[in-house]
């Protein structure tokens, strides 16, 4: 069994203890994953993973002109949050999400067709099947500046 003994004007400290068990974790979750779902929504425009790192631009961002990731905006209109008085979760239900967070090697085969057809520096190629490497490009993660801003917004709950 351990004791701790505090001598001298305890009082601010034990308001202080009073004033963190009184908390009020969901409202600072709720805040805390709000920033960081506009900061990975804000990726999709700088097309920028959380360490700043530039993303490599997708061919068909580079053939149409596009963004990288933003075709339809679907994956980005997906991240959201959910948050309890025991944490937060930054996200998305997307099918495709993880394969461009992480990246992946896969490869496509003809399934209702003898084979494949596509051009490729405007030649067209006939393949059964192709090999191919998606580059990965992280959207969801923390960045130096979201870590800054959650600091900022755990001092201001605690200040209240």
């Amino acid at each position: 069994m351990y004791s701790i003994r505090i001598e001298g004007d305890v009082q601010p400290l034990l308001q202080k203890l009073a004033s963190l068990f009184n908390l009020d974790k969901r409202g600072l979750n709720a805040a805390l994953a709000e920033t960081v779902r506009e900061s990975t929504v804000e990726r999709f425009r700088t097309g920028k993973d959380p360490s700043g790192k530039k993303w490599k631009t997708s061919i068909r961002a580079a053939n149409e002109g596009g963004k990288t990731l933003v075709q339809s905006a679907q994956l980005r209109n997906s991240i959201n949050s959910r948050t309890d008085a025991s944490g937060f979760v930054v996200g998305t239900n997307v099918i495709h999400a993880a394969t461009h967070q992480l990246g992946a090697d896969r490869t496509i085969r003809a399934r209702k067709a003898k084979a494949l057809r596509f051009q490729v520096g405007g030649r067209w190629v006939t393949k059964k099947a192709v090999r191919i490497r998606i580059p990965a490009r992280p959207f969801l993660g923390l960045s130096d500046e979201d870590v800054e801003e959650i600091k900022a917004t755990i001092d201001e709950y605690m200040e209240e």
